[in-house]
């Protein structure tokens, strides 16, 4: 089969928050005593893009993300000069999506028109919960007025196109509790929501302390009961944790999801290429702490990895990925982002469809099932090169769910 190169998109870590909450497993640092650093680190991920974008000159860039960390601590300055230094080295598709992560906590009034006049054509706000009390059961800086002003101050701009992050499964939340969030979430009307349950993700504070969480029946009803709710508003869930308004699903997940390539700069960002005319898929990873990442003397000593992923992973990395988006995959799709016939597969993929955890209702399309859906961690591990045992139904786990990616 031929290696079809899929759409690119730019991924840029902007490490730093005002505090790091106990939950988060990302590679994000409380801000330095010295302060921000903006203007170098700004320095270096231009350097950093200026060597990644060699790899991929003359390819469009569909779509930029701004992830963290809290991006929204870094100027709409420094936000544009890394979009005018992308559209010098790659070539950006006239509808480009540009997504902001911020922190209600984080934004002054009035910077969301001036991230706009930056480039930004999208945001994703990280309101996690309408309760106070839970919010500061999660740590964080901002209250649910901030999210409140956050939400106007978006409209103001226009920036209609936003995002909220919302958690479920909260400490000591109940199912009343859970639902009247999602209410509050929906009054503000927002284009997208990343609706996922909080998990106790391994090296966090929670994981080391772990604060008093509904039960796993109680987190299901949860879970159940907002996607009835999300569904009856409008929202149709087309990932794990994803719903979203008609035609404002995340373009730039979405191509993660897809198999799709992007560049990834910034401490700790990861990046996929693919080569069509060698035949290879590429995955990068740049050094992770913020202090390494900027002391780098060029940006090559900023790659801390670079290597060809095996053919026998492919299967696993290309599912590991489609298998969360609802609506599935073409078969050809599969074949064009690999390089593999479906033939390498088409066995595993018919024991998951005698599970009763994949479907072909089209032809040529696969498809989760809900049960799929519901076991998706033990649906994605059957396609590993040497997948281990099926464990039993009851030990099934569903695999947790995050918020948007980037």
């Amino acid at each position: 089969m031929r290696l079809v190169a899929p759409p690119l998109s730019l991924y840029v870590h902007l490490p730093w928050c005002v505090r790091k909450c106990p939950y988060c497993d990302f590679n994000s640092h409380a801000l330095p005593a010295a302060g921000l650093q903006e203007h170098a680190y700004v320095d270096a991920l231009l350097a950093d893009l200026d060597f990644a974008a060699r790899d991929c000159a003359g390819r469009e860039l569909v779509s930029v993300f701004f992830g963290g960390g809290t991006p929204s601590l870094f100027a709409a300055e420094s936000i544009g000069r890394v979009l005018e230094r992308a559209a010098q080295r790659l070539h950006l598709a006239s509808n480009i999506e540009v997504t902001l992560e911020a922190n209600p906590g984080t934004v002054e009034r009035g910077r969301f028109a001036d991230y706009r006049a930056a480039g930004v054509t999208r945001v994703s706000l990280g309101a996690q919960s309408f309760e106070d009390a839970s919010l500061a059961a999660l740590g964080r800086i901002h209250g649910s007025s901030d999210t409140l002003a956050a939400v106007k101050e978006l409209r103001a701009a226009g920036l209609d196109n936003f995002n909220l992050d919302l958690m479920y499964a909260l400490p000591r939340q109940t199912l009343e509790a859970a639902l009247a969030d999602l209410e509050q979430a929906l009054a503000l009307r927002p284009a997208h929501l990343s609706h996922y349950q909080l998990t106790l993700e391994p090296g966090t504070a929670f994981e080391r302390r772990p604060p008093p969480l509904p039960d796993d029946d109680t987190a299901w009803a949860m879970q159940v009961a907002c996607q009835a709710r999300l569904a009856e508003a409008g929202y149709r869930q087309y990932e794990v944790s994803a719903y979203s308004a008609a035609d404002r699903e995340c373009r730039h997940n979405l191509n993660y999801w897809r198999f799709g390539d992007y560049l990834g700069i910034g401490a700790g960002a990861h990046g996929k290429l693919t080569d069509a005319v060698s035949g290879r898929i590429l995955r990068t990873a740049r050094v992770r702490q913020p202090g390494r990442y900027l002391a780098a003397p060029e940006p090559e000593d900023r790659l801390q990895e670079s290597r060809t992923i095996p053919t026998a992973d492919l299967p696993f990395e290309f599912f590991l990925n489609a298998l969360r988006i609802v609506d599935g995959f073409e078969v050809t799709e599969f074949e064009a982002r690999t390089g593999l016939p479906w033939a390498s597969v088409a066995s595993r993929v018919a024991r998951a469809e005698a599970r009763g955890l994949m479907q072909s209702e089209l032809a040529g399309r696969w498809t989760p099932t809900a049960l799929g859906q519901r076991f998706l961690n033990d649906l994605q591990l059957s396609f590993l090169p040497d997948p281990p045992e099926s464990p039993r139904a009851g030990s099934l786990q569903v695999l947790a769910s995050t918020a948007e990616i980037g």
